[in-house]
């Protein structure tokens, strides 16, 4: 047994909130919970009671935090040898597996009581099925057996807005349920361009993403396809005449971005375009949901 000298310091590392934060994948859940609120708004067709806001925000945060958490402890085998991932608190083993199982457990029961209790079950039972989609159905069954993951396991990331709608509402309508759609083919676009980035880490640990499967060239084909059809999904709200003339422009401007970065892409597949249609995906959605939150607030 050696026994450290006295002028050697011995450092210990404790797990702190920060890294139990960090558990809850904090920069996903900040588009998500965009995607709630504003819809929120949209159903309001102003601004929601400000206690429901807060409880929605809150309670939205816990159950997708959930999620992340969970995702971790399921994945921490293959966090371990990504990059990427590789410092996360479970994959560094900074907090054990047990302890971000509990915490991860804890903050679903939570979730699940505030968003029942302070909005309605409604709520409280979509937030839920987004917690148990990401977790069973895209980490646990599809994300190590199947490039379709992605597309079928999305699904998990198109929840919040029926949150949101259903915490004002009570219930669900057609219109809801384009919100849905919306980012349900959004997702593949948004996604592929980021596997495009760090496709050999997921080749690395077994991981069959798209470009892995059937490489670059059949990646950005699926991506313009994905991209035609969330840009014919993004206009049925107008045809239905949910919303009028400020959407419908915002719309025409932000799609012609995004196919224009997807064309970019198709005909050049290199780094700098996956980055560039990553980024601006993440944009895409978030300024097409925030100007037909405005849309139907202004023109109510």
């Amino acid at each position: 047994m050696t026994i450290p000298s006295p002028n050697v310091v011995v450092k210990t590392t404790t797990a702190t909130w920060r890294d139990y934060f960090m558990l809850t994948k904090p920069k996903v859940i900040s588009l998500l919970l965009f995607t709630t609120i504003t819809a929120m708004f949209m159903a309001q067709r102003g601004t929601p009671n400000l206690w429901l806001l807060l409880i929605v925000f809150v309670g939205g945060y816990l159950s997708a935090g959930a999620s992340g958490v969970l995702n971790m402890v399921i994945d921490y085998d293959i966090d371990q040898r990504m990059k990427r991932t590789s410092k996360r608190p479970t994959a560094s083993g900074l907090i054990s597996r047990q302890n971000a199982l509990i915490f991860g457990l804890v903050l679903t029961v939570i979730s699940y009581l505030m968003l029942g209790l302070g909005a309605n079950w409604l709520t409280a039972n979509l937030s839920m099925a987004g917690l148990l989609t990401y977790v069973f159905v895209y980490t646990l069954w599809l994300k190590r057996n199947t490039w379709h993951n992605i597309v079928i396991g999305g699904a998990a990331g198109c929840f919040p807005p029926l949150v949101g709608w259903a915490a004002v509402t009570g219930d669900l309508n057609l219109f809801a349920w384009y919100l849905f759609a919306i980012i349900f083919f959004w997702t593949p676009v948004h996604f592929w361009a980021l596997a495009l980035m760090i496709k050999d880490d997921y080749a690395e640990v077994g991981i069959p993403m798209l470009p892995v499967v059937h490489g670059d060239r059949a990646t950005v084909t699926q991506i313009g396809i994905y991209t035609i059809f969330t840009l014919v999904i993004s206009w049925m709200p107008l045809l239905l005449g949910e919303v009028s003339w400020i959407y419908g422009l915002s719309s025409l401007v932000l799609g012609l971005l995004l196919g224009l970065r997807s064309v970019q892409l198709y005909r050049a597949i290199d780094r700098k375009r996956s980055v560039a249609l990553y980024l601006y995906s993440m944009l895409y959605l978030a300024l097409l949901f925030l100007a037909m939150a405005i849309d139907r607030m202004i023109l109510a």
